[in-house]
């Protein structure tokens, strides 16, 4: 899981060096951000089908197969001559890469009493969540030292060993007996809707631009084949034999209640690792190394987080222990909704470091509480499905919050008088009305910023109803036992 979350992210530093050797003139830079895209959209366009062959071959078999895609598209990308071809082999790699979340949630309700399950949970969570923070680390290093391409080379040794490691077969991971149990139909419904959803929403929440008619005619059509994808695989859940996501399953009240508090985490954490890098460049004025680091006082907190709610799990409900995660985010997006121009490095600790505890407090007993709200054939679906939730309410929580920044930012500059020089004005007097401009720009920024980290504060809050909804942790019969 480390690997694979690594891999999300570790190109991130890598990039310039990257589009360097593959030949990519500075007129095409805006399409380098497909190298990134590509990998997240592959990796979540696979998860719910991959959680579902898990569930129908077997834990280990689908995982062993998942690491060789990881591998050979890790090779692909070490092999790559130009731009599409990087972004094809990414997308390969991420297929691999996405189907080792879901199998391996699974695997560890497979394997592991109930009694320990909580506190594994959490630790796989943190293994995913510290692979994404150290990702661009690790890429910088490698970059340095060898070269980018070896960035992937590295991965075939890793992916070969861990797959080793699980060729051992396990009577509690053995296929299901239900082979014939797959909607491949559904799982293409799927992969359309979301990446119509994706390229659409992307299209229209560009920060760099405003939103043109010819972004608006490509966002429109995207977003709307999205819908009609995305209600075809509903209808088609509805009424296959062996549905992708039984419907059945929002039935029990943890399920659907862990589901939507997932949603709204991804609307919350996307507005963090967003806006919090953006607030110190642009309003702080802080270079981009000291934006990032900003981010990591959130992001490095959140592993640490998990593995105290995977502890705190196996001793306490697993509601009470949401909710406080919750409040903690909620608090954090406070404290930071009162970040002035002259907030200091340690005046906006606090409130990233609780926002980042907050977040990863949640993961293991909401995990916890779909585990065993479901049979142990849907363990890997439905651990999938959580993961796709959250990428979901990343994915349009983005699009909604940047349209709302932008609306909010227009209609505050707009009361702004842009400063013309006047014919026999000295140049001190302009200088001085264009610095106070510019200053009633910042001051518009700050208070764009700000209302977004409310706004982000009031999701977490009413996330709490949620919350609330997932059990104490010891209502549901051990489904391993």
């Amino acid at each position: 899981m480390f690997l694979a979350a690594l891999d999300q992210t570790v190109i991130l530093t890598a990039i310039p060096e990257m589009l360097q050797d593959v030949h990519v003139p500075l007129t095409q830079l805006d399409q380098a951000s497909w190298i990134v895209t590509g990998y997240l959209l592959g990796y979540v366009s696979v998860l719910l089908l991959m959680g579902r062959l898990s569930d129908v071959y077997g834990r280990r078999s689908v995982y062993v197969v998942a690491l060789a895609v990881f591998a050979l598209g890790s090779v692909a990308c070490a092999l790559a001559r130009d731009l599409w071809w990087l972004v094809a082999a990414r997308i390969c790699q991420a297929i691999g890469g996405g189907a080792l979340l879901p199998v391996t949630f699974a695997l560890a309700a497979d394997e592991l009493p109930r009694a320990r399950r909580a506190f594994w949970l959490g630790a796989i969570g943190a293994a995913a969540e510290a692979g994404g923070v150290l990702g661009p680390l690790y890429g910088a290093a490698i970059v340095q030292h060898f070269g980018w391409r070896w960035i992937f080379w590295l991965n075939v040794p890793l992916a070969a060993g861990i797959g080793l490691l699980l060729c051992k077969p396990s009577p509690r991971s053995s296929p299901r007996g239900r082979g014939s149990g797959i909607d491949y139909l559904g799982g293409a419904l799927f992969a359309l809707a979301l990446a119509a959803l994706t390229v659409g929403l992307s299209g229209s929440s560009d920060p760099t631009r405003s939103a043109s008619p010819i972004q608006l005619q490509r966002a429109l059509p995207l977003t709307a084949l999205a819908l009609i994808a995305g209600g075809l695989f509903v209808w088609r859940q509805r009424r296959a034999a062996a549905p992708l996501v039984p419907l059945r399953l929002f039935r029990a009240r943890p399920f659907a209640a862990a589901n939507g508090m997932n949603v709204l985490v991804g609307v919350a954490l996307i507005a963090a690792m967003v806006d919090v890098p953006l607030f110190a460049a642009t309003v702080l004025g802080r270079p981009p190394i000291d934006a990032g680091l900003a981010l990591l006082r959130l992001t490095v907190f959140i592993p640490i987080g998990a593995l105290a709610g995977g502890w705190l799990a196996a001793r306490l409900r697993w509601d009470v222990i949401s909710l406080a995660g919750l409040l903690l985010a909620a608090a954090g997006f406070m404290l930071m909704s009162r970040w002035t121009l002259t907030v200091s490095d340690a005046g906006m600790t606090p409130g990233l470091v609780l926002a980042g505890l907050g977040f990863g407090l949640v993961i293991a007993p909401v995990t916890a509480a779909v585990l065993v709200a479901v049979g142990e054939n849907d363990r890997a679906l439905s651990t999938a499905l959580l993961t796709v939730m959250r990428m979901a309410g990343m994915t349009v929580g983005l699009a909604a919050l940047t349209s709302v920044a932008f609306y909010r930012f227009n209609q505050l500059a707009g009361r702004l008088s842009f400063p013309l020089p006047s014919s026999g004005e000295a140049p001190e007097a302009f200088g001085q009305r264009l610095n106070a401009y510019q200053a009633g720009l910042t001051h518009a920024a700050l208070e764009v910023f700000t209302g977004i980290f409310l706004i982000a504060a009031a999701i977490c809050l009413a996330n709490c109803l949620l919350g609330a909804l997932i059990g104490a942790g010891d209502r549901y019969p051990d489904q391993t036992a």
